[in-house]
């Protein structure tokens, strides 16, 4: 696998830049570590899935009740 180059210098826009290079450790660490948090953004994506899913048709306790069932598989 080639080696990829992280440096903020080939961005377009200079905020981008900045916020890049004021956090290049964090961007660089996502390169090289094998952690993500996909997982957790799943689980968040699901519930939100719910929430609209059932805005306006029923009570938090109903909510409740599906999100158990939902992060089960079920």
């Amino acid at each position: 696998m080639a080696k990829a180059s992280v440096t903020p210098r080939r961005c377009g826009n200079a905020q981008i830049r900045a916020k890049l290079r004021a956090d290049l450790p964090a961007v660089r660490a996502a390169f090289k570590l094998p952690w993500s948090n996909g997982q957790t953004e799943g689980h968040v994506n699901r519930l939100k899935f719910l929430k609209r899913q059932m805005y306006g048709r029923a009570s938090i306790e109903l909510l409740r009740l599906r999100v158990p069932i939902a992060i089960a598989g079920g």
